[in-house]
């Protein structure tokens, strides 16, 4: 009988993809549109992918879809074919990693949510049938000169952290659902002006143009394809990146290059640095940014007591874990705006 998910736990799915041998294209789309039965669907594409040795993480729901995936080359037109096979999906554009990884994800995980990006909005807050001018890497870059215009990043701050397109304004939020207000507050003043949006993949600046349609402002417009097309145009094109810096993705890569700009710091030394990594005690997880030098020096852990933790003897480490459990969301603030100059205690 066929499994409708995928039961591998992260170690053996590491192992398995380890020994593959066939080249993988990473790939990222979203559309917005009806979807009349998610949970069906999200049935379907799993047998569908599954078979073509897809793995990724996929989000469904009833105004559509927004996936991340890691294709088999072999399989690539394959897979076009069958997600071009839905009328929903017909015209939806592919997003290719800037780099070629082979691991950026380690299975296929297909869910069923209320709403493809989490925005805290209400039906009355915008209407998609009205959304910004999608502008091509190119018009976008061009628009930048313009004085008048006012550049806007879309994306969470540790996003922002390692990477973001010059002048732009950079709110300060955790959540994308807190970002709206306050992109909406921050550009109360700045009604009459141009407004350019932009996010990893182009998904949240649809809504985010709805809403300040919606509230508005007149002349907004978003970067088509996002960073990713951003970054592949520049280098096809020949132009200098007004993006500085690392686009933040949301796979086991976590980040991959535009420029050779480093705009960050150590979390737990304060030299340059702008590499992510999940603190190694996985009952911690920390995402924070971490240098070679504090990576040795803390083996990989956020803390000096993941330090004492990830030390453990196998047996007492695994009751320690089934004791806190996975990732506590509680703690999401601190998670993600780490305080570790002093190596203090988690």
């Amino acid at each position: 009988m066929f499994t409708l998910r995928n039961k591998l736990d992260r170690k053996t799915a590491k192992q398995k993809l380890q020994i593959e041998s066939v080249p993988r294209r990473t790939v990222s789309f979203y559309t917005y549109t009806h979807i009349a039965h998610p949970r069906a669907l999200r049935d379907e594409l799993f047998r569908a992918w599954s078979v073509l040795g897809v793995l990724g993480r996929i989000y469904l729901a009833a105004e559509g879809i927004n996936a991340q995936c890691s294709v088999p080359e072999k399989h690539w037109d394959m897979f076009v074919q069958h997600v071009h096979s839905f009328s929903g999906f017909k015209h939806v554009p592919f997003k290719i990693a800037v780099e070629e990884p082979r691991f950026s994800f380690i299975k296929l995980c297909i869910k069923v949510r209320k709403q493809i990006v989490a925005d805290g909005l209400t039906a009355d807050d915008y209407d998609l049938s009205n959304i910004g001018t999608h502008l091509t890497p190119e018009a976008f870059h061009d628009a930048m000169d313009d004085p008048n215009t006012i550049v806007v990043d879309m994306r969470n701050h540790y996003e922002s952290r390692i990477g973001h397109f010059e002048g732009a304004i950079i709110p300060d939020c955790d959540t994308f659902r807190e970002e709206l207000p306050m992109v909406k507050e921050l550009l109360a003043d700045k009604k009459d002006k141009k407004i350019l949006l932009y996010c990893t993949g182009g998904i949240r600046c649809e809504k985010a143009s709805a809403y300040l349609k919606n509230e508005g402002f007149e002349d907004v417009n978003q970067l088509l394809g996002g960073i990713i097309d951003y970054a592949h145009t520049v280098k096809e094109k020949g132009l200098v990146s007004k993006f500085k810096g690392k686009n933040y993705v949301f796979d086991d890569r976590i980040a991959e290059a535009v420029t050779e700009d480093v705009l960050s710091s150590c979390d737990q030394c304060g030299d340059v640095c702008d590499e992510f990594t999940n603190c190694r005690n996985v009952a911690c997880n920390l995402l924070f940014i971490q240098c070679p030098t504090c990576q040795e020096e803390m083996h990989g852990c956020c803390t000096d007591r993941c330090v004492e933790i990830i030390a453990l003897p196998e047996e007492e480490y695994t009751a320690y874990r089934k004791q806190v459990g996975s990732t506590n969301s509680a703690l999401f603030k601190s998670r993600q705006r780490p305080d570790l100059k002093r190596h203090t205690t988690a």
